[in-house]
Parts: structure tokens; C-alpha cells; sequence
């Protein structure tokens, strides 16, 4: 035979070789999982074909169990038994939908008898993002003893503030969006197409929202929602769900996967800290993860985020990365026991790195003071930032009216996805918001070496507001040589909640306050020639609802009026940014 062929000949069998190793696995549809109460859960199992003992990865998603079979051969495919299910009243499964109300039964329940199927070890763990972190973190709460680790991707620590509320103001694109695409999509396609989400954020009250003013049978689809505006401070109704309550008395591992654009960060930053440092048993304190890179919420991990890709280095491949976990603290692969905890993408110089704890242990905390001569208003301001405390300065002043507030442009959003509806997240450039006169903008010089903050930033204002309550905005922003203006974190804070999340004090017009409140966190280096921004305002919307200067409820409220506000910074009221500063390398 011709050598040409022969070769063609041992390129063909080397290819069904490949084919034929890969792992032959059976799969189980519609296994009905009872409940506690008698309701049947359906779900689907994946097992390998070979005979022995497993260990167990449980997802429970209200998305459509189908949506992770991917995910689910795969770990079939390299011995694992993998469950996916429908959570209660979401596609087959029975009972009534309510987010987090019936999770930690249900988890509890779903994880024991998962851990007694037939070829099972014993050993469960569970992985998934969004809502589906939050049904590992509510199920590990319910204290299911076969429960051994969970991967919670781009979730949070506490439903209430910073799922539903966010410093006290709603999160109002996010849970309205997301209320649209659980209750009711179908009907937002059909029935109310002419009158789109987008449309929906400007209505008030804000218990006007469209998906409850349909007839009484469909309002049970989103009941949730006029309870979450019934329940605007941190009370019984939240406490019975918050993750950060329960650090204490959950043994087990946890992989965190953030990233720097969702809206979730600080949540899973606060579950890694929590569970490192309160975790019950010190194997559970010793196997925390973090990873971080430049992601947004529910779209593609590969390095795209707004107008900015950092590179498909910044890429994440989930099931490998599930698995990568596993194999370490189910299967003790010695492997991959040697890295460090914690592993970020630093932007800016677009690498990543390890790390030994987060926060970085080496951070230097730097106050960065706001300065003016009263006129900090808008890109042809006199705003500057340096670490030089003030003296004798104005303060700065800007009228918020709530008929006009401030737009959002990308940062951590979620979740509509149609092109006509869409509020995009991740980077973009500020310029066009930094036009406005009620913005405030102060600058530091341009650097020049390469300045890196990793870690969380702290607004420290002085405040006052003619109004009875108002919201202040912070910006962190990087801004390039060329003037592109790089959102990096932003946050709010309603000032009737400044002092505690569960109970609001309204404002004295006119007297100034002392507001403290993180603005998030970041990893990035300001490269030589860049600056760094702090910008300030009084909304930020649809990401928030907006404040109406009022003493009414803004849940509830009709009315609105404007309001001045004013911030300070004075040898008496130095207002700064707290900044994570990296000392670089000698």
C-alpha cells in the first residue's frame, strides 16, 4: 500500500481511537425527586457507564434543567455522577415558584437523596452562577450533613442588600428584568410588546410595573415582587435568607468565581472573606477559593466586557474549571493543591496572578481627598483628587431632578438581552455622562509610573441636601491618555439608610452629614499617563431607581421635586476616597 494512504489510513484509526475513548455514560430523564411536603422535583441524571462509587455534582437551577446538560456530560464523562433539576414551580417540576423561599428545604432534601443514589460515594457538591450560587449557599445553610463543597459563581452574600436593594435604593433594572424573564416572557413578547422594559423603569409608583397589572390569576407569577417594595429595610423577611448569618455553620469548601463587571461582586467577595474567616472547622476554613477576572453577569466568560477586551487570556472554561475543583477536594488530585488561594486578573496591565488572601495583604489603604474651588461640575470643572488634605474650600453643589437623572453606562447589570432592550454591562466609555452639570468630577494628575489599586474602594463624603433624602453616586474611573473615560466600580447609598439597613432616619435639610460607603472593588494598574476620576452624583438610572427627594416611601411614591445637594471638602470635612493602593515592586 502506498505510504500516502497508509498514513491517510493511521490519521482515520488514530481518529476513531479518540472517538471511541471517549467515556460512555447513561443518562436518567425526569427522575421525579419528592419533596418534604410531597412535591416532586424532576431531574435528570448523568452517570458514568463504568461500575464503582462516585461522587455527586448536584445543580438545582430555575432556568431550565437542560440548560446545564452540557455541563453535566462532561463530568459524567470524567467520573462523576451529575444531577441537573428544575427548582420547585420552574419547568417540570411542581409546586409554586417564590425566589429563595423554598430553596434550603428543597436543597436539603435534594442532596440527600442524591448522596444515596444507587453508585453515589456519599460525597455531594454543587456548582452554578447567579441564582443558581444562591441555591447551594441556601441549601449549605439547611446544613445537609452529605453536603461536602459548592462552586458559587457571580452570586451574592445577602438577597437584600445587593440582589434586591443595593445601599438602599432598589436595583431596579435588575429586578425588574429579571422579574420579566422568570414571571413572564412570554407574555412580555406577546401581551405587552408594545410597551417594553426599557419603558417600564420610568413609571411611578414603582409598584406600577406592568407585569402586576395584569389580570389576578397572572399577578401570582411575580407576587414576590410587591413584597420586595413592601420590605424596602433589612428585616425578618430578608434575615431568614441572608448567607452572611450562617458563615459559622457551614463546614465545607467553596470555589468563589467573580468578576469585576458583575453586579454580584461584592456579595461573592464578602462570602469568600466570611467563610475563610468563620467557617467551623478549619478544613473548610483552609479550602477557600476566589477567583476573579473581567466578566460581566450571564454572558460569555471570554474576556469581553462592554467596549473593552482584555484578551482571550482572560477567558474561563467552566467545566474544566468545575472539574479542576473537584478533582482537588473530592478526589485529592495532587495536581492541583498548589497554587495559591486566590487568583485575579489585574486590568490595566491585562495579566493574572495569584494571591495569598483577599484583600491583598500588602495593601497600603490611601486617602485620596476631593478638591475645587467650588466648581467640580462636569468635565470643564475644577475637580482634582490628590493626598494632599484641604483647607479652606468651597464646597461643590449640583441639582438632582429625578426627571432627569443621570443614565447608566455599563458597570454591573443584569439580564435582558433583547437588542431593543437591552442595558449593556461592563466597561464604557463616560465622557458623554461626564458632560453633565450634575455630575461632579475630581482628577488626579497623570501618573507617572504605573499606580495599582486592588481591593475594595471606600467613598468617605461629606454631605447635605436640601431635601429630606437623597442619594449620593460614586464612580471609580480610569481615564487613558486618548480621554476614553474606564468605568472600574461604582455604587449608591440613600441616605435615609446611611447609618443602618434596617432603619432609616430621613435628613435635616441643610445640615451635613458624614456618609461612608464602598464603592466597590477593582483590580487595576493606572498606567503612566493615565489618571484616576471619582465621579459623584445623585443617580444612576435604570441600575437604580431614582431618589424623589421626598419623605414618601420612593417604593411607593408619586411625587417628586428637586433638590440641591452639596459635598464637602474642608479642613473640618475632608471628604476621600479610601484607595487599595499595591506598593509596586523595588
Amino acid at each position: 500500500m502506498p505510504k500516502l494512504k497508509l498514513l491517510a489510513l493511521a490519521v482515520l484509526l488514530g481518529i476513531c481511537t479518540a472517538q471511541s475513548t471517549t467515556p460512555a455514560i447513561h443518562v436518567e430523564t425526569g427522575v421525579r425527586v419528592i419533596m418534604r411536603d410531597g412535591v416532586a422535583l424532576i431531574a435528570n441524571v448523568f452517570r458514568p457507564a463504568a461500575e464503582g462509587k462516585f461522587p455527586v455534582l448536584l445543580v438545582r437551577t430555575p432556568y431550565d434543567r437542560a440548560s446545564e446538560e452540557d455541563t453535566c456530560r462532561f463530568a459524567a464523562q470524567h467520573d462523576y455522577i451529575c444531577v441537573t433539576q428544575d427548582v420547585r414551580g420552574r419547568y417540570a417540576s411542581g409546586g409554586e415558584w417564590y425566589p429563595f423561599k423554598n430553596e434550603s428545604n428543597d436543597g436539603y432534601d435534594t442532596v440527600e437523596w442524591a448522596a444515596a443514589l444507587p453508585g453515589s460515594n456519599g460525597k455531594v457538591a454543587m456548582f452554578g452562577e447567579s441564582y443558581v450560587g444562591a441555591t447551594q449557599w441556601l441549601a449549605a445553610i439547611a446544613h445537609p450533613p452529605h453536603l461536602i463543597a459548592v462552586q458559587p459563581s457571580l452570586t451574592a452574600s445577602d438577597y437584600h442588600d445587593g440582589w434586591i436593594y443595593q445601599g438602599g435604593a432598589l436595583e431596579l433594572w435588575f429586578d425588574q428584568s429579571w422579574t420579566s424573564i422568570l414571571a413572564l416572557d412570554t407574555l412580555q413578547r406577546a401581551a405587552v410588546r408594545d410597551s417594553p422594559i426599557a419603558e417600564w423603569t420610568k413609571l411611578l409608583p414603582e409598584s406600577a410595573f406592568p407585569v402586576l397589572q395584569l389580570s389576578s390569576p397572572q399577578k401570582k407569577l411575580a407576587s414576590y415582587y410587591l413584597d420586595w417594595l413592601a420590605h424596602p429595610a433589612y428585616d425578618l423577611y430578608w434575615k431568614r435568607w441572608s448567607i452572611e448569618e450562617h458563615y459559622s455553620e457551614m463546614p465545607i469548601a467553596a470555589h468563589h468565581v467573580a468578576g469585576w463587571y458583575d453586579v454580584f461582586l461584592r456579595g461573592t467577595l464578602r462570602n469568600y472573606v466570611g467563610m475563610k474567616a468563620h467557617a467551623p472547622t478549619q478544613w473548610a476554613r483552609d479550602h477557600q477559593e476566589l477567583t476573579i477576572g473581567p466578566w460581566i453577569h450571564d454572558g460569555p466568560m471570554n474576556g469581553k466586557a462592554g467596549d473593552l477586551d482584555f484578551g482571550r487570556e482572560a477567558g474561563f472554561d467552566r467545566n474544566r474549571e468545575i472539574l479542576a475543583w473537584y478533582d482537588a477536594i473530592l478526589k485529592n488530585s495532587p495536581a492541583i493543591q498548589s497554587h495559591k488561594p486566590v487568583k485575579i486578573f489585574v486590568m490595566g496591565t491585562n495579566q493574572w496572578r495569584e494571591e495569598d488572601d483577599w484583600p491583598l495583604p500588602r495593601t497600603v489603604y490611601t486617602r485620596y481627598y476631593l478638591h475645587s474651588a467650588g466648581h467640580a461640575n462636569s468635565d470643564s470643572g475644577d475637580g482634582t483628587l490628590n493626598a494632599s488634605v484641604p483647607s479652606r474650600e468651597r464646597p461643590d453643589s449640583f441639582t438632582y431632578d429625578p426627571a432627569h437623572p443621570v443614565p447608566t453606562r455599563g458597570g454591573g447589570l443584569c439580564c435582558v438581552h433583547d437588542s431593543d432592550m437591552q442595558e449593556p454591562s461592563g466597561a464604557f466609555d463616560q465622557r458623554e455622562t461626564e458632560k453633565r452639570d450634575d455630575v461632579l468630577l475630581y482628577t488626579t494628575a497623570a501618573f507617572e509610573r504605573n499606580f495599582e489599586l486592588t481591593g475594595p474602594v471606600v467613598a468617605d463624603l461629606y454631605i447635605s441636601s436640601s431635601a429630606p433624602d437623597a442619594d449620593i453616586t460614586a464612580k471609580l474611573v480610569d481615564v487613558w491618555p486618548n480621554g476614553f473615560a474606564q468605568n472600574l466600580a461604582d455604587n449608591i447609598q440613600r441616605l435615609r439608610y446611611r447609618e443602618s439597613s434596617d432603619h432609616p432616619e430621613l435628613l435635616q435639610p441643610g445640615q451635613v452629614y458624614r456618609v461612608q460607603f464602598e464603592i466597590g472593588a477593582t483590580s487595576n494598574v493606572f498606567l503612566a499617563g493615565h489618571r484616576l476620576r471619582v465621579e459623584i452624583s445623585s443617580s444612576n438610572f435604570p441600575h437604580f431607581d431614582r431618589n424623589l427627594n421626598t419623605a414618601e416611601s420612593p417604593e411607593h411614591g408619586r411625587n417628586f421635586r428637586t433638590a440641591t445637594n452639596r459635598i464637602y471638602h474642608d479642613s473640618k470635612h475632608a471628604s476621600a476616597l479610601v484607595l487599595p493602593v499595591i506598593p509596586a515592586n523595588e
